[in-house]
């Protein structure tokens, strides 16, 4: 059997590749502390599942192809409160955050465009855009300079008659950076100046720690270029429910997402009741999650700060932080910490950085990791993680 050209250029997830170690260093009885994958373990809001439970239909048909109008008021109130108006006819509910970029890659994107990221960016974003054919270009930012964004001019280095779109995450993933006003005016200018959209993924926008947060959103010479990705996963800690959306006031574009989501016909019923629901989540839950990521994100890096030779930078926001080992290789480093390394039978799984990047070569001894464990198990995992550099053969102190 022959396959696509288009999936066979697509990679191996880098936060989901090494399960397999995982698997086979739990049935050897080894605790393994996962700081690879943002999956919180904080209790999803309980009206998510009063909701479902409270479902009474006898067929759980087909919806409507734009999505559950109740949900679409219920984001149209959330997106009010941000002082971001958006009307129903501008919001598709998508099957959780990664569809809602497939629409817009799709939409935008013929066989041999660019989308323009900053690297390291969110690893699927390769994915998405090779399943349209599309090329991934990516801008470097680096450790040293705590993931910065450069200036205009190398911004505008990368772009070129077939770049369609720049896509960033703010707070962002894997590096926790939140965007300053500067950088966020810079890449609103370029936007502007080429006419191309900005594909601005903001699941994790109640996830800041230190200083105010503005969206792309509050942008209004924006409007026209400005593709809004937002989901539940993160925000309500409802990963499994797949429900996220795509908001956008060009109404050209509208009718290209529209397009999409008939023909998928319609996002998940039960869940959409469900999501909708955690849009009536009182203010103090976000609030109280948000004090525990800051505890966490403070546990961390007091971790990190104690292992000799580690380069990382505080993050700002979401639940990421992107640091640079003393290693020869960290994917070497953490296939060997699932296979060789234990201490009382406990070892650590982390995301190696060479995946979160275009550039070949790029994050080779970088790794991410998700401060998603209680402090108490982020404590021991930063043992963990400190002995293990010590240990690896590859370490470079």
């Amino acid at each position: 059997m022959k396959f696509s050209r288009r999936i066979e250029a697509c990679r191996p997830s880098p936060i989901r590749k090494f399960l397999p170690y995982e698997q086979t260093a739990a049935a050897a009885g080894r605790t393994v502390y996962h700081l690879n994958i943002g999956q919180p373990d904080i209790a999803t809001s309980p009206k998510f599942m009063e909701a479902i439970r409270n479902f009474d239909q006898k067929v759980v048909a087909y919806g409507n192809s734009q999505g559950d109008m109740n949900l679409i008021k219920a984001i149209q109130k959330y997106y009010d409160s941000w002082d971001m108006h958006y009307e129903t006819k501008n919001i598709f509910i998508t099957n959780g955050g990664s569809e809602a970029l497939e629409l817009a890659i799709f939409s935008l994107c013929d066989p041999g465009d660019e989308i323009l990221v900053f690297e390291p960016y969110y690893a699927n974003y390769t994915t998405f855009a090779k399943l349209a054919s599309a090329k991934v270009t990516a801008v470097p930012t680096s450790a040293e300079d705590g993931y910065r964004l450069p200036d205009q001019d190398t911004v505008e280095k990368y772009i070129n008659v077939k770049t369609r779109a720049i896509l960033l995450t703010n707070p962002g993933n894997p590096t926790g950076v939140v965007y300053n006003k500067q950088e966020m005016d810079m890449i609103a200018e370029v936007v502007k100046k080429y006419n191309i959209a900005l594909i601005a993924d903001e699941v994790y926008r109640e996830f800041v720690y230190d200083g105010t947060y503005t969206s792309f959103g509050t942008y209004k010479d924006l409007e026209q270029n400005l593709i809004m990705v937002d989901s539940v996963s993160k925000r309500y800690s409802a990963c499994g429910a797949r429900i996220g959306c795509v908001l956008s006031k060009n109404e050209e574009l509208c009718a290209q997402f529209m397009k999409l989501c008939q023909a998928r016909l319609c996002a998940p019923t039960v869940e959409q009741i469900g999501a909708a629901a955690l849009y009536d989540t009182p203010a103090s839950y976000l609030e109280e999650v948000n004090k525990e990521y800051k505890k966490r994100r403070d546990t961390i890096a007091a971790g990190l700060a104690r292992i000799p030779g580690l380069v990382s930078s505080q993050p700002k926001g979401a639940f990421y932080v992107m640091v640079k080992f003393p290693v020869d290789d960290a994917e070497k480093f953490a296939i060997w910490m699932l296979q060789d390394f234990e201490k009382n039978g406990e070892t650590v799984m982390i995301a190696p950085g060479n995946g979160f990047y275009a550039t070949p070569g790029k994050g080779v001894d970088e790794a991410r990791l998700a401060y998603v464990l209680n402090c108490e198990d982020l404590e021991r995992a930063m043992e963990l993680l400190a002995a293990a550099v010590q240990e690896y053969p590859g370490r470079k102190i």
